[in-house]
């Protein structure tokens, strides 16, 4: 047998034996998954014998996570075998296979791209993602507060036909106009948002006129004078994460001219930081806030601005999710000039690392 098998009589002789005391046992029925082996046999996980290598690639893909956080899924996006690398340099030996199999373990999902770059990708993007990660951390740790702001779509308001589906009696459904031409709107609602990330509440400005940078940091005052100051009454700092473009984009002059005015009144001393551009969907306030906010509304009709305003207030999570939200009924003219004499006055230091996206806006002493 061992001529024709290539395998050694020792072995042979040995799985004879296992064999004929497996015959001679009684027989016992066993669960479907229960393996034939003996306990302890096979190869022994990774983990067990690399008892680091989890927590070091979980520090590698924590600050480029994204995700619904109300699902236990969480995507990374970084590669495989990128990841597989820097865990070779931290003196770990492991595959991209073996990579991809303790994400799935840990709940990841490796997901496709679709819908996720907007443009072109920056340079330092996942430098950039380390960055606000660590400095948002740094001011958790420090007791100040750490928001994230942005505009969420524009709705028209009337009986316009909404996305999704609601309970309603059979054969009621609530009926709308068949086409939505913005003439027979009743108006526009621009909901720009701020969201508390340590606290997991958020304010909503429901504006009417126009998305500039005046709505946006009219929005902050907001935020701070009804909730961020109640929360945070020793703050002394606000770390402000925003988007690359639109109305807080970083090439926005009103928007640091508006920050500022916002320093002077408050004290505050603020830390910016935008996204790097073509990640805007990742911004924390979109899938923390914003997504439930759509989920809350949707097969609704938004048919004024009240209903709007109610919507986005009852909005909850089983996190413990907490939104206020108010109408802004004010004008926001587009078209501001931010003359140069102006922007000279402002008291912007911009960080080393990427100054163009990471600055602070001091408060001026006007006394």
């Amino acid at each position: 047998m061992t001529r024709a098998t290539g395998i050694r009589s020792k072995r042979i002789s040995r799985g004879r034996k296992d064999l004929d005391e497996l015959h001679r046992a009684p027989v016992v029925e066993k669960p479907r998954d229960q393996r034939v082996r003996r306990p302890g046999a096979g190869r022994k996980p990774i983990e067990q014998g690399d008892p680091t290598l989890w927590a070091d690639l979980e520090t590698l893909v924590e600050p480029l996570t994204r995700g619904d956080p109300e699902s236990p899924l969480r995507w990374t996006t970084k590669s495989t075998r990128k990841l597989a690398e820097e865990l070779g340099v931290r003196g770990h030996t492991v595959s991209a296979r073996t990579v991809a199999s303790l994400l799935r373990e840990h709940d990841y999902s490796l997901q496709g791209t679709s819908k996720t770059v907007e443009g072109e990708q920056h340079p330092d993007r996942d430098a950039q993602f380390r960055y606000i990660n660590r400095q948002t951390k740094a001011f958790h740790a420090a007791g100040q507060p750490v928001i994230s702001v942005d505009t969420k779509k524009k709705e028209l308001v009337g009986d316009f036909a909404n996305k999704g589906q609601e309970w309603q009696r059979k054969g009621e459904p609530a009926k709308v106009l068949v086409h939505d031409f913005p003439d027979d709107a009743v108006g526009k609602a621009i909901p720009y948002g701020v969201y508390d990330v340590g606290r997991n509440e958020g304010w909503v400005s429901v504006g009417v006129d126009h998305d500039t940078a005046a709505l946006a940091v009219a929005t902050i005052r907001s935020w701070w004078r009804v909730m961020g100051k109640r929360a945070y009454p020793d703050a002394h700092e606000l770390y402000v994460v925003a988007d690359a473009g639109g109305s807080n984009g970083y090439r926005t002059r009103l928007w640091k001219a508006e920050l500022q005015n916002f320093a002077d009144d408050t004290g505050l001393q603020l830390s910016v930081s935008h996204m790097p551009p073509g990640t805007s969907k990742w911004n924390k306030i979109e899938h923390r806030m914003f997504s439930h906010i759509s989920q809350n509304w949707r097969g609704r009709p938004l048919v004024d601005h009240e209903t709007v305003v109610n919507l986005i207030a009852n909005t909850t999570t089983a996190s413990g999710l907490i939104v206020k939200a108010k109408l802004d009924r004010r004008r926001y003219p587009t078209k501001v000039k931010v003359p140069d004499a102006t922007m000279a006055t402002i008291a912007i230091k911009p960080r080393r690392f990427h100054g163009e996206l990471n600055y602070e806006i001091m408060p001026r002493d006007h006394g």
